[in-house]
C-alpha cells in the first residue's frame, strides 16, 4: 500500500496526464500544493519528482490506469477523499482550461474514491472560483 502522500501526489498526476499534456500550470500547481497544504506538512519535497515519476511509469503499465486508481484508493484514509478530489480538481482548472479527458478522469476518481456528487459538485465550484483569471 502506498502512503496517503504517495496517493495525494498519483491523484494530481493522474489527472495531469489524462489529456496527455502535463502543462506547466499544472506542474507549479501541484508543487504549490505540496508546499502549501496542511496534509502535506510532514511530506519531503524532494521526493515529489520520483513519485511523480512512478506515477507515469505506472500508468504507462498494461491497466495502469486502474492499478494505479486501486494503489490511490487504498492509501487514502476516508477523511482524506475529499481532499483528494479537491486537490486533483485544483489541478485541472489551474491552466484555465478543462479538457474532456480530465473531465472525464475527475468522474472516474469521484467514483472510484467514493466522493459524492453533490460534494464533488462544490469541490469543483470552489476550485473554479479559485482558478478564474481576474481579466479576460
Amino acid at each position: 500500500m502506498i502512503s496517503h502522500h504517495t496517493a495525494l501526489v498519483y491523484v494530481m498526476v493522474l489527472v495531469s496526464a489524462s489529456d496527455s499534456d502535463m502543462t506547466d500550470a499544472e506542474f507549479d500547481t501541484i508543487t504549490e500544493i505540496v508546499t502549501h497544504l496542511p496534509v502535506f506538512r510532514d511530506f519531503d519535497l524532494n521526493n515529489l519528482p520520483n513519485i511523480a515519476s512512478s506515477c507515469g511509469e505506472l500508468l504507462q503499465a498494461e491497466n495502469g490506469l486502474d492499478t494505479a486508481l486501486d494503489l490511490i484508493k487504498d492509501g487514502l484514509p476516508p477523511r482524506l477523499r475529499e481532499t483528494a478530489y479537491a486537490v486533483a480538481c485544483d489541478v485541472v482548472a489551474s491552466d484555465g482550461k478543462a479538457s474532456q479527458e480530465e473531465l472525464r478522469m475527475l468522474e472516474i476518481l469521484r467514483h472510484r474514491i467514493n466522493v459524492d456528487r453533490l460534494v464533488a459538485a462544490a469541490i469543483e465550484r470552489g476550485a473554479r472560483a479559485r482558478y478564474t483569471p481576474s481579466a479576460e
